[in-house]
């Protein structure tokens, strides 16, 4: 192996060590990758290069490469907000009622307990 080499054979080796740490759901993978098509396709109907969609969402032409491959390890929000740069609606919701949605769940939620515990074990004392 020659020097040119060795860095990136290390960061072939860390990247595709961190791919192989999470398993994700086929439903997971599939929704992801269809976002991802759907933000580039956005991307490409409104002539937006990479470089403008980057710049844009404040991050890196490599994320917005990751994140239109439907890469599982991307960072949500970059995704989201690279979603709504572009126009790709998330929930089938219009943008005027997701205000009302989030404070009808928030609503819910507050009634909900603040946490979820395991049913006890059932003791067997029949001896």
């Amino acid at each position: 192996m020659n020097r040119t080499s060795e860095p990136l054979q290390a960061y072939l080796w860390i990247n595709m060590a961190k791919l192989s740490a999470r398993a994700f759901s086929r439903y997971s993978r599939e929704a992801a990758l269809l976002l991802g098509q759907l933000i580039r396709l956005a991307r490409i109907e409104k002539h937006m290069t990479v470089e403008d969609l980057a710049q844009r969402a404040g991050i890196s032409r490599g994320l917005v490469h990751r994140i239109e491959r439907g890469d599982l390890g991307c960072s949500i929000g970059a995704v989201f907000e690279a979603s709504a740069i572009v126009g790709v609606r998330l929930f089938d919701a219009e943008p005027s009622t997701l205000a009302a949605r989030i404070s009808a769940n928030a609503t819910t939620i507050t009634l909900l307990p603040q946490a979820v515990r395991s049913a006890p074990a059932q003791v067997k004392d029949d001896f």
